[in-house]
């Protein structure tokens, strides 16, 4: 997939969400009402680079993300336009803004269990390093 494969998902891996999450400190707070996607991989070197490994990713609309903490969020402009939201006490990587519509990505990783989510789709395979095998994706 291309660099907007993230936006190209289909209404079908969408579903109803009532998820909560936080960075690991608790210092960031949030919760998702409304629709979500389900999980993409993105193993693009930005996203290697902020996360240590790959990320995995949901994506939600903005206005359906409610932050109920947020004292040490701070936003990365990591490429022009591109911000990465992150807890400056614990260093979480938990949002990303591509700023291309009112859609924003959250760390799965962040999110409360049970989350209900699959993983979807690989994107920017080859970007990944040579120290895994990137996980298949039944689709």
């Amino acid at each position: 997939m291309g660099m907007s494969g993230h936006r190209t998902i289909s209404k079908k891996n969408k579903k109803l969400s009532n998820l909560k999450g936080s960075c690991l400190c608790g210092q960031v707070c949030y919760r998702i009402k409304g629709v979500v996607r389900d999980v993409v991989n993105c193993f693009c070197e930005q996203c290697r680079k902020t996360s240590g490994h790959y990320v995995a990713a949901t994506r939600v609309n903005k206005n359906n993300l409610v932050l109920s903490k947020q004292a040490t969020l701070n936003w990365y402009e990591s490429s022009e336009g591109v911000f990465r939201g992150f807890c400056s006490q614990c260093g979480a990587n938990l949002f990303w803004d591509d700023g291309y519509d009112e859609q924003i990505s959250i760390m799965a990783g962040t999110l409360d269990s049970p989350t209900g989510l699959t993983t979807i789709a690989n994107i920017f395979t080859q970007d990944a390093s040579d120290y895994f095998e990137i996980p298949r994706v039944d689709s």
